[in-house]
């Protein structure tokens, strides 16, 4: 069994682009982008079942109804992505009290676009970070990234590193493909949103600070085809099987435990639970695998509601969220994405 020494969160924000959007006003724009599937009245109520309000994107919504390139659009996922990751980690920084020269280590989260070199580049420059700093740029872990990368910048903190700094970003808007009548990507466009966030961490326990504890990575066998991209000419093609509900009702009890037992504790030690909000149906099944109280994800159902998915970054929007409440105790984050995949961190305040 792994043995973690403490970690301290010692900031955490958000950011998310310019651009807010109802779900009303996105149902109608999918019905001109997708007018045979759009006849479908039970497609159609994806939107209203989604159980979201409001999202951000990239683009203002008339961008999305021309044809864009794969080039068009990760144009614009450069120059958003840097903006967001800039604001998000600057902040963090200040609220750390931690200046630019003393970060030793960047850990980079996306999946939604592709940078060579990648976003953290532009962003030390753009900061002024320590030019020596430690680089690991993640890409390809979808909606398990905030879990998994927070949990990557941790163990670069017990190598030695005393100021790391984390940042996620995702623009999902860029994916919407107008050319493509498949129901994921009808089921994409409902869900979808962008957003930043950055975190500095370093050892802990810090008073006043979240401390991170343990962590655990579950790879399910068999599960490639679950989820995640097909590239096409006109950009990333989403991909996501109706069976994630199943599967977490299958797996995430087990897969859940598994990560408690590493520090002693049981699901009843668990005072809050930062769990991604991949859909109102991934919140239901995962809320009836623990068979948890209806209160237990009510900030996740909050952080989906008010800005849609947005892949890696959400569940530190819910984490923020957390923070802002003040609470206090055990703390499980968790995220599922493509592998198919489980990212558990604990932590305590």
């Amino acid at each position: 069994m792994p043995s973690f020494s403490p970690v301290s969160l010692l900031s955490l924000q958000t950011a998310v682009p310019d651009y807010a959007v109802t779900q009303p006003e996105l149902q109608a724009a999918a019905q001109v982008l997708f007018p045979r599937l759009a006849a479908r009245a039970s497609l159609l109520e994806t939107f209203t079942n989604a159980q979201i309000d409001r999202r951000f994107l990239a683009q203002p919504l008339d961008w999305y109804l021309q044809p864009r390139s794969f080039a068009e659009k990760n144009q614009a996922f450069l120059e958003v992505g840097r903006r967001l990751t800039a604001q998000a980690a600057g902040q963090a920084l200040e609220v750390a009290g931690v200046g630019p020269q003393e970060v030793s280590a960047v850990v980079m989260v996306n999946t939604t676009g592709i940078s060579t070199p990648s976003l953290e580049v532009a962003l030390m420059g753009r900061l002024g970070l320590n030019p020596h700093a430690v680089r690991a740029p993640l890409w390809g872990l979808g909606c398990a990234g905030g879990v998994a990368g927070l949990a990557r910048a941790a163990d670069l903190v017990r190598a030695g590193h005393r100021r790391v700094l984390f940042v996620a970003a995702e623009l999902c808007s860029l994916t919407f493909l107008g050319t493509d009548e498949s129901s994921s990507n009808f089921v994409g466009t409902a869900l979808f949103a962008d957003g930043a966030a950055a975190a500095v961490l370093g050892p802990g326990p810090v008073p006043g600070h979240l401390t991170l504890l343990g962590q655990q990575s579950t790879l399910f066998p068999s599960t490639e085809d679950i989820m995640g991209w097909e590239v096409l000419d006109q950009g990333l093609k989403v991909r996501f099987s109706r069976d994630i509900p199943t599967l977490v009702r299958r797996e995430m009890a087990g897969s859940t435990a598994a990560a408690l037992a590493q520090l002693g504790w049981t699901l009843g030690d668990i005072g809050a639970h930062a769990v991604h909000p991949g859909g109102a149906k991934v919140l239901n099944a995962y809320e009836e695998a623990l068979a948890l109280p209806p209160e237990a994800l009510d900030i996740s159902r909050q952080i989906l509601r008010e800005y849609g998915n947005m892949s890696s970054v959400t569940v530190l929007f819910v984490l923020a969220e957390l923070l802002r409440r003040g609470h206090s105790g055990r703390v499980l984050m968790s995220a599922l994405g493509p592998g198919f995949s489980a990212e558990h961190l604990l932590a305590e305040f």
